[in-house]
């Protein structure tokens, strides 16, 4: 098994009860990072707005920040390689809701903006690949 995160102490805390028991490192990877929004501190109202926009055009960015198309093609950069190198493994990757919906996407567009409003913090989500294409989604987390 093969344990990767983001490179966030919230992240790699997410993961390391699992590290711990199972006696394996941690792999911090930038690029699973959250989505960079804006150059400047945004009000809680202009992010939400500004999420459901970027929903509607991947392309869309607020001054200084990163579009979801570019959060997405960072992220898959990463996740693409692992599942090649580890194929037929179990991955364990802590990472931002939002980063973990636009992987997701990738692979499947029913997961949106929806699918991301009802994510839970903490969530977690078992996602089975064939080769690299997405077979099931299943949610492990129970509330």
């Amino acid at each position: 098994m093969l344990l990767d995160s983001r490179p966030y102490t919230r992240a790699i805390l997410s993961v390391e009860g699992l590290a711990e028991h199972l006696k394996l490192d941690i792999k911090v990877f930038e690029d699973l990072r959250e989505r960079h929004f804006a150059s400047n501190i945004i009000e809680n109202l202009e992010l939400m707005s500004s999420i459901r926009e970027s929903f509607n055009d991947p392309n869309y960015t607020l001054p200084g920040g990163e579009s979801n198309a570019d959060c997405q093609k960072r992220a898959i950069s990463v996740l693409k390689p692992i599942l090649k190198e580890h194929r037929g493994k179990k991955i364990a990757i802590g990472t931002h809701g939002l980063v973990m919906t636009l992987m997701m996407n990738h692979f499947d567009p029913a997961f949106g903006l929806e699918f991301l409003n009802q994510l839970k913090k903490p969530d977690i989500y078992k996602m089975q690949f064939e080769d690299l294409e997405l077979e099931e989604v299943t949610r492990m987390w129970n509330d």
